[in-house]
């Protein structure tokens, strides 16, 4: 137990019975803490004494030693361990301490030991009510009530540790991110009022991609709705916001190179770089998806004669030809084109549900592309290998631009003899596809999976087909991310392999619901989510608990 002590006072008359009250309060000199603030409220994890504590033993004592003059021990004030923070996701480790915590107080500065954590400083004094003092040396006019900044240390670079002690919170990591995931902590533990707990917290996830993937291609999202997920994200310590804006409905993003395949309805460049600038500084990459060969209807209507038709001259819904030179010249103009747009380091090409595989004889049904096919790969080659060849080809044009790439699970077409790029991440939603193949497949030919289960994680506006809205309690309490496909999880041992997952969004039936009522139905799913990508283990809360957190901190 820590015991916090002054020396008696040596004021006589009628100020000696303050004396015995502000003695209740001595333990916040030397911690520079506002703690008769503090207790009054009774804090999130500090002691729950108040300014409305009965006077002790010592107390007592310490007034009749006062009125003797003789010298007596000073009054103190203990605290109990302290509870580990209550935060989404929950830390990974919390060592408990004595101590009041800390709370933003009047005065209370962020200080930063590097200049590469200013972003990260001045974001959080804001939101704390603090003010931003820029860069101090270890021990350079570092005050109590201070909050530091500190780069140092290896491991992951998402992980950080934070020690509230002596009144004062040193946040510190190998890397920024990991730092910016400790003030998320803080700004969680002091929401509304509360107290950050004495201890240390160390902490890092379990999964270095967490994300949330939105189709604006069928249904437009504004900018400012886009922005307040990319906060909510950050807070939530989401690192990945997908963007699948081109399909069938619609291309949702201006161009330069093909400004007559635009939708009315679109983001401009500058709304999108300021999207992708304020996800940065929240430690999200966007990655975007331009589909192909298929889902690019808003494309081909612009471009009727790029469209594939079978041996009947029928159009395929959704699906460009690519026997044709211009098709693949269409598709890599645009791939150049955004790369500059969005610079992050990772792409989805699509590559799924191709119209000219459904059919049960596609050499038959396309004669055109069956004889392109032969011409490039040789006699007995098929559709399927052809559309390989186009998503190895589309893979060469974005990889030119040093980006990690990936592809949806029915792109890696079974039985053909040209075979995906071996680079190419599997973005696993499905085992409906025709041909269907398990995650294990993928995972034993050394792939690396994304997870974006379908059965928990899909939230298809107007529920169609045998879609329906996924909730948080069954997220939290069933899903793990070995589990792929269904509700079956893979080996332990592939583990490694599975590179996290995503949260999401695809607007089927655009109207079915409005912009806010799609924020309010994936809040807790979102939070589901990010808990078990963060720590894939059962939780400690219950899903009651939960929610209730959720609700608490907004």
């Amino acid at each position: 137990m820590s015991q916090h002590r002054r020396r008696p006072s040596t004021r006589q008359g009628a100020r000696r019975r303050a004396v015995v009250v502000a003695a209740a309060f001595a333990g916040t000199v030397a911690l520079g803490t506002g703690i008769g603030v503090w207790a009054s409220s009774g804090g999130d994890g500090g002691s729950t004494a108040g300014a409305s504590r009965q006077p002790s033993g010592s107390d007592r004592a310490a007034s009749s030693g006062a009125r003797s003059g003789a010298a007596t021990p000073t009054p103190t004030r203990s605290y109990p361990l302290s509870q580990a923070p209550r935060t989404i996701p929950a830390v990974r480790s919390h060592t408990a301490a004595r101590g009041p915590g800390w709370r933003p107080q009047r005065g209370g500065r962020v200080v930063v030991s590097d200049p590469a954590l200013a972003d990260e400083g001045r974001l959080t004094a804001g939101e704390l009510g603090l003010s931003y003092a820029g860069q101090k040396g270890a021990d350079d006019d570092v005050r109590p009530g201070d909050l530091r900044l500190d780069l140092g240390g290896s491991g992951d670079p998402e992980s950080y540790t934070m020690t509230v002690r002596g009144g004062s919170v040193r946040i510190s990591g190998p890397a920024d991110a990991g730092v910016f995931y400790g003030t998320r902590t803080l700004k969680q533990e002091v929401h509304g009022g509360g107290t950050a707990p004495e201890g240390v917290v160390r902490d890092q996830p379990a999964k270095p991609q967490r994300g949330f993937m939105l189709d604006i291609a069928r249904k437009p999202f504004t900018a400012d709705w886009i922005e307040s997920r990319i906060r909510e994200l950050g807070d939530l310590k989401f690192n990945e916001l997908g963007l699948h804006f081109s399909d069938d409905q619609g291309f949702r993003i201006e161009s330069d190179t093909h400004p007559e395949i635009v939708s009315r309805d679109h983001l401009t460049k500058a709304q999108v770089k300021e999207i992708v600038a304020l996800a940065a500084s929240r430690h999200i990459q966007v990655v975007p998806e331009i589909d192909s060969p298929g889902h690019l209807g808003a494309v081909l209507a612009a471009h009727p004669e790029l469209q594939l038709r079978n041996a009947q001259g029928v159009a395929t819904r959704g699906a460009v030809d690519i026997s044709k030179d211009a098709s693949a010249k269409l598709v890599d103009d645009l791939l150049d084109e955004y790369a500059d747009l969005f610079p992050g380091s990772d792409w989805n090409l699509g590559g799924d549900e191709y119209q000219a595989l459904t059919v049960a004889n596609p050499q038959a049904s396309y004669p055109q592309l069956a004889a392109a096919a032969q011409q490039e790969y040789g006699d007995g080659a098929t559709v399927a290998d052809l559309t390989t060849g186009w998503l190895n080809a589309r893979a060469d044009t974005v990889r030119a631009h040093e980006r990690t790439l990936r592809a949806w699970n029915d792109g890696f077409l079974r039985g053909t003899s040209v075979q995906p790029a071996d680079d190419l991440q599997v973005a696993y939603w499905t085992g409906k596809e025709n041909g269907a193949r398990q995650p294990v497949e993928y995972l034993r030919a050394g792939r690396k999976v994304l997870n974006y289960n379908d059965e928990y994680l899909y939230y298809v506006l107007g529920q169609p087909n045998t879609f329906v809205y996924p909730t948080g309690q069954r997220i939290y309490e069933q899903w793990i991310p070995r589990m792929l496909r269904g509700t079956s999880a893979v080996a332990a041992r592939y583990e490694p392999q599975v590179l996290g997952g995503s949260f999401a969004v695809w607007c089927d039936l655009a109207n079915s619901q409005t912009q806010d009522q799609v924020a309010a139905g994936i809040r807790l799913p979102l939070r589901a989510t990010v808990q078990k990508l963060w720590d894939p283990g059962t939780p400690a809360m219950s899903w009651t608990d939960f929610r209730a957190l959720a609700d608490r901190l907004g």
